[in-house]
């Protein structure tokens, strides 16, 4: 299954799939809840998937997949390089990380390693993969303190008031956060917090 909100690279996709002996391509939408259908009604072995999506991000929706259909492979096809992206779609459960200007050979090799059971990710990626990321562990027990709030959707103004600090303290502690796990804007921090929860509790 394709799963990409822009018709003209699905169609692409599919075109050069289609071409590959032993591929099917049995489904494709831009949207994570006609996804979801798709996986339900019919049998699927790979997803083919893409960050950007109508209403949703393909990261969340990979999580889903693995909670699920964890029998069914996801690969990220994505224009982004980012390493928060990447590693962000690991912890999501996807079996590799392909970019979309990446060669298409690129991408007929890491169709066959993960239907095969492997991992694969674009070259590019590796140097990101390979190195030493700041992670979680690195804050300190206010900044867990604040990440866990924010998982929990509250404000800085409700954090700074559950915590006894000031709305301007709340708001150094996320830019510490931020930075140490190389994140941007309030909707990432958000997500990380959200997957970061969820995986400490299983």
């Amino acid at each position: 299954m394709i799963v990409d909100d822009h018709p003209m690279i699905r169609d692409g996709l599919r075109a050069r799939l289609e071409s590959m002996p032993g591929i099917r391509v049995v489904a494709e939408t831009g949207t994570a809840d006609e996804a979801m259908k798709h996986a339900a009604r019919q049998p699927i072995n790979l997803v083919l998937m893409d960050i950007n999506l109508q209403g949703s991000s393909g990261i969340e929706l990979t999580a889903q997949f693995q909670q699920n259909f964890p029998d069914i492979a996801v690969l990220i096809l994505s224009m982004h390089n980012k390493a928060e992206y990447v590693l962000q779609s690991i912890r999501a459960g996807a079996r590799g990380y392909i970019l979309k200007d990446a060669p298409g050979s690129d991408i007929v090799r890491a169709i066959e390693a993960v239907l095969n059971g492997g991992v694969y990710y674009s070259a590019a990626l590796m140097p990101i993969i390979a190195q030493p990321r700041v992670k979680e562990e690195s804050l300190t027990v206010r900044e867990r303190q604040v990440l866990e709030q924010i998982a929990r959707g509250a404000s800085n103004k409700s954090i700074a008031e559950t915590l006894d600090l000031s709305v301007r303290t709340v708001e150094t502690h996320c830019l510490n956060i931020k930075r140490k796990l190389d994140i941007e804007g309030r909707s990432e921090l958000i997500k990380f917090a959200l997957e970061n929860l969820r995986t400490e509790r299983g």
